[in-house]
This record gives C-alpha cells, structure tokens and sequence, in this order.
C-alpha cells in the first residue's frame, strides 16, 4: 500500500478490522488504552538517547522508531474512525488554537506553559 493519506489509511484499516471480525472489540476505550500502550512503546526506544542521536538515531533503531511511530499513528486513526472525527481537521484546527494561545512575540526561544507566560 503506497497510499498515505488519512482517508486512505483510516479506510485501509476499517477493512483490515472487519475483515477479521474485531469491530466489537475496537472501542474508542480500547484504543485509547492500546494507544498509551503504543506511545510507551516508542518512549522505550528514545529513552537513554541524548538529543543528538534522538534527532539521528542508527538505521536499526530508526526502523524500530518508524514501527512504533506507525503503532501510534494507525490506533489514533482508528480511534477517529469509531469517533467520526476528521483527525486531519482536529490537527489544523489545533494547530491554529496553538497560534493564538502561543503567540510568537511572547514566547519567541522561551518554553513554558502557558499560565507562566506574562503579556
């Protein structure tokens, strides 16, 4: 499968899942849970890297990070498929939220959170 947007891995996964029978099974609960699961997983592999080899990992661990990036992103696919969000919309809309409550003249080279910011 060459396909990589949200719409066509969402479709490609509903089709993986109900070719096997586990609709009943993936609940929104369900794979929130699976999904912490999948993102300690990828913790795991960063864990004792410095900042460097994080941002430039060996090919062996790099695969092994893509795998879990994978795990992470087709749960969290399929949690908005049962929910019926548009995961794509959800992430711009985000990301313009982010623009406004992180305005780049308050918090230019500066990582707090927010409350601890003064205007």
């Amino acid at each position: 499968m060459k396909d990589d947007s949200l719409k066509d891995i969402t479709r490609a996964m509903r089709e993986f899942v109900e070719r096997r029978g586990w609709q009943e099974f993936q609940t929104p609960k369900n794979l929130a849970m699976a999904l912490c699961g999948e993102a300690g997983e990828l913790a795991a592999e960063l864990q004792w890297l410095d900042g460097e080899a994080s941002r430039d990992p060996l090919p062996e661990k790099r695969e092994r990070i893509a795998a879990e990036m994978a795990d992470v992103l087709l749960y969290l696919v399929r949690m908005a498929d049962e929910l019926d969000i548009d995961l794509a919309a959800a992430a711009l809309a985000k990301c313009e939220a982010n623009e406004r409550k992180y305005p780049e003249k308050l918090v230019q080279g500066d990582l707090r959170l927010r409350d601890e910011y003064e205007e």
